[in-house]
């Protein structure tokens, strides 16, 4: 039966026709890789200098691709047996919890095992060039992916127990491997050097990042070094850490693998409206907005289908938005200050980048939550016939959706500003720079939007749609830095700027004169792809709309 389960997780996906596209993309991408640096005198370097500038580009475009496509996986293999009904079957087997959970981390790590296996060609071709040692060099590299994928394999899993559906554990899923490979990347690069407890405890977070550990092991500069050099076991601190995050994950996911997992009892609390005057008016005074209160009618002036989607929406309420933007604005805040104690150590440009890298994450995190599911949930939940039964027009249909997704946006992005009018105050000759970096970021809300919500049309499952948004928007932010890691070798200065220009992130880092995007004029032909985009998806939406409202 164990064997079974496990055929069943394995083969099922992989007899997908995306799946076979999946492996062929893998493969046409990673030999594209060494290709592009691939030596054209039919000569190499005696040191093996050039096949380790190769294998350093080849390890952080497959940690990349490992982080865009494997989440998905683990992500949705429990609740979509909770939602299909099936995983009530597997519990009433004779299987077990830790033999239906391994089945499960098995056929998941399998996954994995097949994207790592279109890899081997190409790094075959490196090791090939000589320079690069396989128990060393890419023995460890592999290690560490290994470890990577074991590691998010269990917390997908673990999520996936949690989650009532399948796109909720998606963003989640997401949401941790966002943070732990990026955004611990942040306090040590803000507290690098100074000595105390928020150094070490810097240190200490730089490397629960699996893209610190591969830059440690490739020999590139270490990931937010500011030029200071560490003696610190990256790899080894990140190896200890992965295992004991996969066991406690495990361990948890076990013991939630039974019965339990279906009771979902809440107390059913007290509306506001039903308690006594004196009630009502101390919840008044000491609520700004009472999330207990019932809603009132819809006004006239106001979208329903924007007002449907806020009540819909766990963070659309009013009471979780002003949370939302409390937490970014009291993150901004911390930045503001990280900018003025760092401000003489390393100057305005290094301090503004770190901020642009975790402004841009939070606006790719948020918005394919919000926008990839708009319509693509209507059309999953048949929501859409009752939509065409309404006296409204499609347009209307169209503009109350994204108003919905707009909102919540733009009230994150604006509540992570004051770090960028404190930098304009402290250095006025920063505030042409700083309007720029500021025009970037709300440009880039805006086409993540858009574009997720355009992404969303093509998909009829509401997670799938989600996995899309969230691997094509990070794809845009991030592969382009694959190109500026090999700039001057091979990549030529015009080929690094054509690459950089579709990135947001380069874009900003650009205008803030970041070190290393300094000698780069990205702006405005970044600006136009982004608007071009943008305009695109708003003709899409409508197109998809026409399409599926024409009567059956």
């Amino acid at each position: 039966m164990f064997r079974a389960l496990l055929r069943r997780e394995l083969v099922t996906p992989l007899r997908r026709r995306r799946m076979i596209v999946f492996q062929i993309a893998l493969a046409t991408l990673f030999g594209l890789l060494i290709a592009a640096r691939w030596p054209t005198d039919g000569q190499v370097a005696l040191m093996g200098a050039r096949s380790q500038e190769i294998f350093r580009l080849f390890s952080f475009g497959l940690m990349a691709t490992l982080l865009l496509l494997f989440p998905v996986f683990p992500a949705t293999s429990i609740v979509s047996e909770k939602k299909s009904g099936t995983l009530e079957l597997l519990l009433n087997s004779p299987l077990g919890a830790w033999r239906i959970y391994f089945g499960k981390l098995v056929a998941v790590l399998a996954l994995a095992g097949m994207i790592l296996a279109m890899s081997l060609p190409a790094a075959g071709a490196c090791y090939s060039m000589g320079g690069l040692s396989l128990d060393q060099e890419i023995g460890k590299v592999y290690l560490l992916l290994f470890l990577v994928a074991l590691q998010y394999a269990a917390i997908g899993l673990l999520v996936s127990s949690y989650a009532q559906s399948a796109d909720s554990a998606i963003r989640l899923t997401y949401g941790i491997v966002l943070g732990t490979a990026l955004l611990t990347l942040g306090p040590h690069s803000f507290f690098q050097g100074t000595g105390g407890t928020l150094a070490k405890l810097g240190e200490t977070l730089r490397c629960l990042s699996p893209l610190a550990a591969l830059a440690s092991l490739s020999g590139a500069d270490s990931i937010g070094s500011q030029g200071l050099m560490t003696q610190t076991d990256v790899m080894g601190r990140f190896t200890a850490w992965s295992l004991l995050c996969t066991v406690i994950a495990s361990v948890w996911t076990m013991s939630r693998l039974n019965h339990k997992i279906f009771d979902q009892s809440r107390a059913a609390g007290t509306m506001s409206d039903d308690l006594s005057k004196s009630g009502r008016f101390f919840r008044r005074l000491f609520f700004l907005v009472d999330p207990q209160k019932r809603s009132g009618g819809i006004p006239s002036f106001l979208n329903p289908v924007m007002v449907k989607e806020f009540r819909c929406r766990r963070f659309g309420r009013l009471h979780w938005l002003l949370r939302l933007t409390a937490i970014c604005a009291v993150l901004s805040l911390g930045l503001t200050y990280a900018t003025t104690a760092g401000t003489f150590d390393w100057g305005v440009e290094t301090i503004g980048g770190i901020m642009v890298v975790m402004q841009v994450a939070l606006i790719v995190l948020i918005a394919p939550s919000l926008a990839a599911p708009l319509l693509s949930v209507e059309f999953e939940h048949r929501g859409w016939q009752l939509l065409r039964t309404t006296p409204m027009s499609i347009g209307r249909i169209l503009r109350g959706k994204l108003f919905s997704a707009i909102v919540p946006l733009m009230l994150v992005l604006c509540a992570t500003m004051p770090g960028y009018l404190v930098m304009a105050y402290i250095e006025p000759g920063m505030q042409l720079q700083v309007r720029r970096v500021i025009i970037c970021l709300a440009i880039t809300a805006v086409f993540a939007m858009l574009v997720s919500a355009a992404i969303g049309c093509f998909f009829s499952r509401t997670a799938a749609a989600i996995a899309t948004a969230y691997a094509i928007l990070l794809s845009i932010c991030c592969l382009p830095m694959l190109i500026w890691m090999g700039r001057d070798a091979p990549f030529g200065h015009d080929t690094v700027e054509t690459a950089l220009s579709f990135s947001s992130i380069a874009a900003a880092f650009s205008v803030i004169q970041m070190p290393g995007f300094e000698h780069y004029d990205l702006i405005p032909a970044n600006w136009w792809f982004m608007g071009i985009a943008s305009v695109i998806s708003l003709i899409v939406m409508p197109a998809w709309a026409y399409r599926v409202s024409r009567p059956q």
